[in-house]
C-alpha cells in the first residue's frame, strides 16, 4: 500500500525509482538503500526562520522537514539539548572555540535515539503497526520501549546477550518484550530482518528505517539554530551505523538550501573505537569499501560491524575534506572522565569515544585551534556505569567530628593537618 504525501517520498539512492510512502527500506530492483526525498518549494513556506523560533522547543518546530504523515499530532517534546560552549575542555586539548551538542539529556530516555524514534513510531501509527520493535545495542531500545507505552502500543525488543545491565533494565522497565539473542548486533539485526518479513510488525530500523533515519536530521538543525543560524567548520560524531553523521550533513544542506544559513564547506570527523572500527578504517584507506568485522569493545552502542550506512558516510567524510579515527578502550573512559571532569558532562562510552577522538584531531592537527568545532555526545553515562565503575574506590566512613574530617583530608591530599587550611585544601 503507498500512504502517499505530497511533501516528502521513498527514493532510491542509485537508480532514482520512487516509491511513495510505504514501510520499506530497501530498492526492490536495485537493494540499494531507500531514503526519504523533500519537495523544498512546497515546504518553504513553512519553514523559516520566524516559524520555526515561534515553534515549541523540541524537534517538532522543524516538523515541516520531518516525514510527518497527515493528521499527526506530536506531543513528546524530545530534542532541542544544549549546545553548551566547553572552555574548559578546550583549554586542555587545544580548541578555543568548542561546543558539546549534548544529547546526554534528550527527553525521555537520555539519547538522541529518542529523535529518530519519535518520528518512526509517527510512521508506525500511520502504517497500521501495533507492535514495533528494533535490533538495537541499547539506546534504541530504552527509546522504542519508552515511546511505544506512551502510544499504546505493543514491543518488542531485541539484543546482544552480552548488554550492559543498565540498558536492559531501562528497556524493561517500559513493560517491553525484550528478547536477548546470542551474537553481536549484526546477528541480531539480520534476525529481525527476518522477523519484520515474517509478522506484521513495524521495525524501527529494519522496515521503518527511512523515516526513523530522518529524525536525525534535527541535531544538525538544532546545532545551526543555536550557533545563531550559522553553520560550524567542523563536526565530530560518533559512528555505529553511520546514519547520524550523514543526516547531520542532510540537514545543513536542507538550511542552505531554503536560505536559512549561509553556505560554508563545514568537515564533518567521524569517531569509532578501534575494536569496532570498520569505518575509520575505510576512511583511513581512502575509500568507501566497508570491511565487516566483529565488535570487541566496551563501546557497545557503536558496535556495530557492518554498518548499513558505513559506505555513504565513509563517502561523505572523505568529500568533505574530513576525517575518520578510532581509539582504545583505555581511551574511551578516559574521554569519559574528560568531559566529565571538564564539563560536568556525564556521557557513556559513545560519547567517550567521541571525547577522545576530537582531542587526538586536534593533538595531530587535523583540526585548526580556533575554528568553530561541535563535538556530537549522544547518549548518558549512567546507562554504562560499568565501563569505569572500577575506577574509583569508596573511601573509608568518617565520624562526624570535625578533627576526624580533617585527619581524613590529610591522609588524602597528603598534607599535614596544620597546612590544610593555608593549602586551600
Amino acid at each position: 500500500m503507498d500512504y502517499s504525501c505530497s511533501a516528502y517520498e521513498l527514493k532510491c539512492n542509485e537508480c532514482g525509482k520512487r516509491f511513495g510512502n510505504q514501510p520499506i527500506s530497501a530498492c526492490e530492483d536495485c537493494l540499494a538503500p531507500l531514503e526519504i526525498h523533500y519537495d523544498l518549494e512546497a515546504v518553504r513556506k513553512d519553514f523559516t526562520r520566524e516559524k520555526i523560533s515561534a515553534g515549541p522547543a523540541n524537534i517538532w518546530r522543524y516538523k515541516a522537514l520531518l516525514p510527518i504523515p497527515a493528521g499527526f499530532e506530536p506531543d513528546l517534546p524530545v530534542g532541542f539539548t544544549p549546545l553548551v560552549k566547553a572552555k574548559r575542555l578546550g583549554e586542555r586539548i587545544g580548541a578555543s572555540n568548542l561546543y558539546i551538542k549534548n544529547d546526554a539529556v534528550c527527553f525521555p530516555t537520555l539519547s538522541f535515539k529518542d529523535r529518530v524514534v519519535s518520528v518512526a513510531l509517527a510512521n508506525a501509527q500511520a502504517f497500521g503497526f501495533e507492535t514495533v520493535g528494533c535490533s538495537s545495542t541499547g539506546n534504541l531500545a530504552n527509546s522504542v520501549a519508552a515511546q511505544a507505552a506512551r502510544l499504546g502500543l505493543k514491543s518488542c525488543i531485541l539484543v546482544p546477550a552480552d548488554l550492559e545491565p543498565a540498558k536492559i533494565l531501562n528497556t524493561l522497565v517500559y513493560g517491553a518484550r525484550l528478547v536477548r539473542i546470542d551474537g553481536n548486533y549484526d546477528h541480531v539485526n539480520r534476525l529481525c530482518t527476518l522477523i519484520a518479513d515474517e509478522y506484521t510488525w513495524g521495525f524501527v530500523n529494519v522496515n521503518l528505517r527511512p523515516y526513523y533515519a530522518e529524525g536525525s536530521k534535527t541535531v544538525g538543525y538544532e546545532i545551526a539554530e543555536q550557533l545563531g543560524w550559522k553553520l560550524p567548520d567542523n563536526i565530530v560524531c560518533p559512528m555505529a551505523g553511520g546514519s547520524l553523521i550523514r543526516k547531520i550533513k542532510k540537514a545543513f544542506g536542507e538550511l542552505v538550501a531554503l536560505g536559512l544559513v549561509e553556505d560554508k564547506p563545514v568537515r564533518f570527523f567521524g569517531a569509532q573505537a578501534t575494536g569496532c572500527s570498520p569505518i575509520s578504517k575505510a576512511v583511513k584507506q581512502g575509500n568507501d569499501y566497508i570491511e565487516p568485522q566483529r565488535p570487541n569493545t566496551i563501546a557497545r552502542s557503536l558496535a556495530i560491524g557492518n554498518p548499513a550506512d558505513g559506505p555513504a558516510a565513509a563517502k561523505m567524510i572523505l568529500g568533505t575534506g574530513g576525517w575518520a579515527e578510532d581509539i582504545s578502550d583505555v581511551e574511551i573512559v578516559s574521554g569519559i572522565q574528560e568531559l566529565a571532569e571538564t564539563e560536568g558532562i556525564f556521557t557513556e562510552t559513545a560519547g567517550g569515544v567521541t571525547t577522545a577522538v576530537a582531542a587526538r584531531l586536534y593533538a595531530d592537527g587535523r583540526i585548526s585551534e580556533r575554528e568553530t568545532t561541535v563535538v556530537c555526545i549522544t547518549g548518558n553515562g549512567l546507562k554504562t556505569t560499568d565501563a569505569i565503575v572500577d575506577r574509583y574506590v569508596l573511601g573509608r566512613a568518617v565520624r562526624p567530628k570535625l578533627a576526624d574530617f580533617a585527619s581524613y583530608l590529610a591522609e588524602l591530599s597528603g598534607v599535614p593537618e596544620a597546612e590544610l587550611a593555608l593549602a586551600g585544601v
